[in-house]
């Protein structure tokens, strides 16, 4: 097993006005997982800015001269997002450092079955981040950005799963029609951004290479692992990705003032165990992670915890049964996603 954490305490430069809820705090959360893993004499990597041309893989030249232009001093981008004089440097950083945890991971060789994971802890947020304009608290798409360099590295077969309670719009459309990056989604539905239904599948050569799972409001656990069992760990299991990428939301969390979901923290941990074992058989070990959302403190902070124990911690094989039985939000779902999907992958 190897995990590292990638952080900036740069992070914490990005400042929204006071009542935002991707407030600085967040940025002292991170930290203090961070200086906790140091503690235990674990490693931490100092992320490199994204360049200009890593950013433009993804974003129109205009978007990104609009955000660096606004280096500096306070800007209003739209009703939810805003940068303060440090965000252009915080946001250069955030996909910096989600491109150092794929180089750290491609550039290690594991044995067969073990793990080789960067988990790059970052604000400002970046999945609902458009090619020509920044949303949802998003100003640059740091996983879409990642994804983009490991396929110029020479990857052919990425797998994103972005399990933030929002629908990660922007890493959808960049790869929409992109048969190589395989971007799975499970979020709250109907919710912000008010995408993300079942029937989005891609289009053209990348028809079939996006899988969104629309959920209900008031989904468990047991929800979101009979999902896991029977959409998401099937087909990344057929698609065998070369490296799997997670956008890891914890705004699910039943405690979450932004969203209604039910999940514990104990259930985000569950998570990351299935998705690293998924990683382990599938895809030689390689595994990113990113931090996309959460704004109860407490919950963003153990289950935050609760998921680096689980990538950390002893193998520990999946349990195929739920301690408890899922709800009508999970069993919906995955109808909708199969009538959906039959004719790609749950056939």
């Amino acid at each position: 097993m190897s995990l590292v954490l990638v952080w900036s305490d740069r992070s914490a430069d990005h400042a929204p006005p006071a009542g935002h809820p991707e407030r600085v705090e967040r940025a002292h959360v991170m930290r203090a997982v961070v200086e906790a893993w140091r503690e235990r004499g674990e490693t931490v990597l100092p992320p490199r800015a994204a360049t200009r041309a890593e950013i433009e893989r993804i974003h129109a030249v205009g978007h990104v001269d609009r955000l660096a232009a606004s280096a500096g001093h306070p800007a209003v981008l739209d009703l939810d997002t805003y940068m303060s004089p440090g965000s252009w440097e915080a946001a250069i950083l955030a996909a910096g450092a989600v491109v150092t945890a794929v180089d750290h991971v491609l550039d290690q060789t594991p044995d067969a079955g073990t793990l080789s994971a960067a988990f790059a802890l970052v604000r400002p947020p970046g999945h609902h981040a458009l090619r020509d304009r920044a949303m949802g608290f998003c100003l640059l798409n740091n996983v879409a950005i990642a994804v983009a360099y490991a396929l110029a590295r020479g990857l052919t077969r990425i797998a994103v799963v972005d399990y933030d309670v929002h629908h990660g719009n922007g890493t959808q459309w960049a790869f929409y029609d992109d048969p190589r990056v395989l971007v799975m989604s499970a979020h709250q539905y109907p919710f912000y951004p008010q995408t993300g239904a079942a029937g989005e599948c891609g289009v053209g050569e990348g028809e079939g290479f996006t899988v969104n799972i629309p959920i209900s409001a008031g989904a468990t656990d047991a929800d979101y692992l009979l999902l896991l069992e029977h959409v998401v760990e099937p087909i990344l299991a057929e698609f065998a990705p070369q490296l799997l990428v997670l956008d890891v939301g914890f705004d699910a969390h039943d405690q979450d003032p932004l969203a209604h979901m039910h999940l514990s923290t104990a259930g985000f941990g569950r998570i990351a165990a299935r998705l690293r074992a998924v990683a382990e058989t599938s895809c030689g070990g390689r595994l990113v992670l990113a931090t996309e959302g959460g704004y109860h403190l407490d919950a963003m902070k153990d289950s935050l915890q609760a998921t680096i124990d689980a990538l950390a911690g002893p193998k520990v094989a999946p349990k195929a049964s739920h301690d408890e039985a899922p709800t009508a939000c999970g069993i919906a779902a995955l109808e909708l996603v199969r009538a959906a999907q039959k004719r790609y992958w749950l056939k």
